[in-house]
This record gives C-alpha cells, sequence and structure tokens, in this order.
C-alpha cells in the first residue's frame, strides 16, 4: 500500500528526472529532511507558471553562474532541458547570458569609483555631464537592442566609453543572434541575480522590470525565484557522500 512517503518521492522523482543515488541515501538517513525538502522543492513544479524546458534553463543558469559553478548539477539539467526539447543553441544562449556576469565588478566599482575619486579632490580626472557624439549613439543603440536604459549605464559610458562599447557588443549577441524568447532570457538574468551565491540586487530589480515589458506574470517570476531558492540543499548534495566516505574510514581505522 502507497504511503505519503511514496507519493512524495515519486513527485519528486518525476520532477528531478534522473535523481542523483545522494538522495535515495538522505531519504533512508533523514526521511523527516527529505519530506521536508521534496515539499520545497516542489513548490514551482506545482505552481507550473513556466513550462518544463523554461525551468531547467532557468536551473542550467543557476548551476552555470560563476558565483557558484556546480559542473554535476550542471550537466544533470542540460540533460533534462534536452529532453524536455531545449535545442543545443538555446542551452549555448544560456551559458552567453550567464557569462555576462563578471560586468557586475563594474556595475559595483564604478559608482564606488566616482564616489572615491570625488572625495579625494580627483574630481578633474573625471568625465564632464554630456555625452559626446559617438556615446549618444552607443546609447541610442543599446536602448535599440536592449529595450531599456539606466542612469548606472549613463555613467559608465561617460566614465569608460571604451569598456561599455566592448561590453555592448560583447552582451548584445544573445540579443541580436540568440534564439531564445527575450522574456526567459530576463527570467535567465533574474535567476543568476538573485541567486544567493550573487544577491545583486539592482540587477534583480531591473530585470523583473524588463521581464514585465516582454510579458512575463508575477507567477513566472515567482517561480524563477523559487527555484533559485533551492540551490541551497547543494550543501547537502555535496556532504552526505562526504561524511559517508569519512565514517567509514574512521571505522576502518579503529579495527
Amino acid at each position: 500500500m502507497a504511503t505519503a512517503d511514496d507519493a512524495l518521492w515519486k513527485e519528486f522523482s518525476a520532477n528531478e528526472g534522473d535523481v542523483p543515488p545522494v538522495w535515495r541515501e538522505l531519504r533512508a538517513a533523514c526521511p523527516e529532511y527529505f519530506a521536508a525538502y521534496a515539499n520545497l522543492a516542489a513548490v514551482p513544479w506545482r505552481r507550473g507558471a513556466l513550462d518544463p524546458k523554461t525551468r531547467e534553463l532557468v536551473m542550467v543558469a543557476l548551476n552555470a553562474a560563476v558565483t557558484h559553478l556546480n559542473k554535476d548539477e550542471m550537466r544533470r539539467h542540460v540533460r533534462a532541458a534536452l529532453r524536455h526539447g531545449a535545442r543545443p543553441e538555446e542551452i549555448l544562449e544560456v551559458f552567453q547570458l550567464v557569462s555576462v556576469l563578471g560586468i557586475h565588478a563594474i556595475s559595483i566599482g564604478f559608482p564606488a569609483l566616482k564616489d572615491i575619486a570625488t572625495a579625494a579632490g580627483r574630481t578633474a580626472e573625471l568625465p564632464g555631464p554630456a555625452l559626446d557624439a559617438h556615446q549618444s549613439a552607443l546609447k541610442e543603440q543599446f536602448q535599440a537592442k536592449r529595450g531599456y536604459w539606466s542612469p548606472f549605464w549613463e555613467e559608465a559610458l561617460k566614465l569608460d566609453p571604451l569598456l561599455f562599447e566592448a561590453y555592448f557588443n560583447f552582451s548584445s549577441i544573445p540579443w541580436t543572434h540568440g534564439v531564445l524568447h527575450p522574456k526567459v532570457r530576463e527570467f535567465i538574468y533574474v535567476a543568476i541575480d538573485a541567486s544567493t551565491t550573487h544577491m545583486f540586487d539592482e540587477g534583480t530589480r531591473g530585470h523583473m522590470a524588463n521581464a514585465f515589458k516582454h510579458g512575463a506574470t508575477v507567477a513566472e517570476i515567482l517561480e524563477v525565484l523559487e527555484h533559485a531558492a533551492t540551490i541551497g540543499v547543494q550543501s547537502i548534495v555535496e556532504g552526505l557522500p562526504i561524511l559517508q566516505e569519512e565514517v567509514a574510514a574512521a571505522r576502518e581505522h579503529s579495527k
């Protein structure tokens, strides 16, 4: 006779696809913890705002982000995305989107540099208040391709136009040659900015706003965040096998 625990395992297995062996071991070692996590992980699946392929692309992004980089989980979710109909070029585009995360060094650094330079009396070395003709053209191109603008980009364009132009060309590749819907691209950005290993508030808010412009619903963005909230459990996934190995080694050593 099937139990509630059996039903939860069945749901968990269906959602996760190829369940790593560690989950069976965790279920046996600590069924209460497993049940609690399985219910947490099931929330976005039960919500059902995103299609399975998009869910997996979000999970690929979360695990591919340079602030996290879990190769095993990345591979597992790439496999699941392919199983749910994702094309290789779509997954490659996710990697391209996630690869821009390094730009947040200037998102944090440029405003700080301007403030510190001003406080140090170095304002003469800072750019003037107006954009020149080339900078204005870059601004127009950015707005046309990316569909938004922000005060930060205005200041970044003034402070370091060479970097801005190079980054604009780099980050625009998915937007000019990609195959994903713009809304899905924004989901990817929201996921990696909101992720526990990054937590970049300004970017999270900005990309949520862009997602709404591209037709996203509140329920869809909630689900992106709910998936992002699950990566903390990887402490168990990585830690339990180590604990088991070390306990076994200690027992062997004590003989």
